[in-house]
C-alpha cells in the first residue's frame, strides 16, 4: 500500500515520562506513540521528533513525523490517536507533509519556556509541577543584563552536560527574554537554531545566581567564551519548569 508522510505536534506532561527517545523498560513519550501506532496499524510505526526532551521535561509544541498508509488521513489519525493515548499525552494538530520532511534536521529554530516560580503559590500541588519553585527574590535588572549577553552566536561547551564533539558547540541564540508567568514569578523565553544537552537548565541555574548575587555577572561572559577551563556553571535548574513550546520550519517544508 501506499505510504505519505505525516507530521504532529504533540503536547505531554513530561512528569512521569523518562523522556522523549524510547528506552528499554522505561516509559517514555516515544515509546507510547509507537506502541499506540501498532495497536491501531498492527505494524511497526517508526516516529522521528524534532529533539530529545529530557526527563521530567514538558511539550507545547514537540513536532513528530512518521510514514503511515494512505488509508490514515490525518485527521483520523489524531482522533484515533487521542482516543488511544494515555492522557499525558495529546496531540495537537496532524497534517500531511512532504515525504522528505525531517523534524529534526529540517528545523531552523526551536523555542523553550522556563517558570520560575517567585511567590510563595509556586509550592501549591497545583503549580510546583510546571516550575522551579525557587520562592527568592532576584534582581531583575542583573537578571535581564545577564540574559542579553546570551544573545547571538556562542560556544555553548560549558552549558553542555555531555559533549557533541561531531557537531560541535556553537549555537545562535536568536532571542532571549524573562516575561511574566501568571502572578507566580517570571518564564524565559528562549529560541536558537539549536540547544546541547540540558543548556536551557544550566543557563537557568547560573543566571539565577547571578541574580541572587551568589556569582557576579562577569562569569557568564567567561563560561560563554570558555576561556578558564576551571570554571563551571551552577547546577542546573530542575527540569519541571522546562517547556519545549515551538519549532520552526523554512517555507519549502511546510505543510501542503
Amino acid at each position: 500500500m501506499n505510504k505519505h508522510c505525516l507530521k504532529l505536534v504533540l503536547q505531554y506532561d513530561g512528569t512521569a515520562f523518562h523522556g522523549w527517545q524510547k528506552q528499554p523498560s522505561q516509559r517514555t513519550v516515544q515509546g507510547e506513540l509507537e506502541s499506540a501506532l501498532f495497536h491501531l496499524t498492527g505494524e511497526a510505526c517508526s516516529v522521528i521528533g524534532s529533539g530529545r526532551t529530557d526527563k521530567g521535561v514538558h511539550a507545547t509544541g514537540q513536532v513528530a513525523s512518521l510514514l503511515i498508509e494512505t488509508t490514515w488521513t490525518a485527521g483520523k489519525l489524531l482522533r484515533a490517536l487521542n482516543a488511544l493515548l494515555p492522557n499525558d499525552i495529546w496531540i495537537s494538530s496532524s497534517a500531511i507533509v512532504n515525504s522528505d520532511f525531517h523534524p529534526r534536521f529540517d528545523a531552523i529554530s526551536r523555542t523553550y519556556f522556563y517558570n520560575l516560580g517567585l511567590s510563595d503559590e509556586s509550592s501549591s500541588p497545583f503549580n510546583y509541577k510546571w516550575c522551579w519553585p525557587l520562592r527568592a527574590k532576584l534582581d531583575s535588572s542583573l537578571l535581564n543584563r545577564a540574559t542579553k549577553l546570551v544573545i547571538g552566536e556562542h560556544s555553548f561547551k560549558s552549558f553542555a552536560k555531555s559533549g557533541q564533539p561531531h557537531r560541535g558547540y556553537i549555537c545562535l541564540i536568536q532571542g532571549a527574554r524573562w516575561l511574566p508567568w501568571k502572578e507566580l514569578g517570571l518564564s524565559l523565553q528562549i529560541t536558537g537554531n539549536r540547544f546541547l544537552h540540558h543548556m536551557v537548565r544550566y543557563l537557568v541555574g547560573t543566571l539565577v545566581d547571578i541574580a541572587i548575587r551568589k556569582r557576579p555577572s562577569e562569569d557568564l561572559r567567561i563560561l560563554l567564551s570558555n576561556s578558564d577551563a576551571t570554571m563551571t556553571t551552577s547546577p542546573p535548574a530542575p527540569p519541571t519548569g522546562l517547556f519545549l513550546t515551538d519549532v520552526a520550519y523554512p517555507q519549502q517544508n511546510e505543510i501542503y
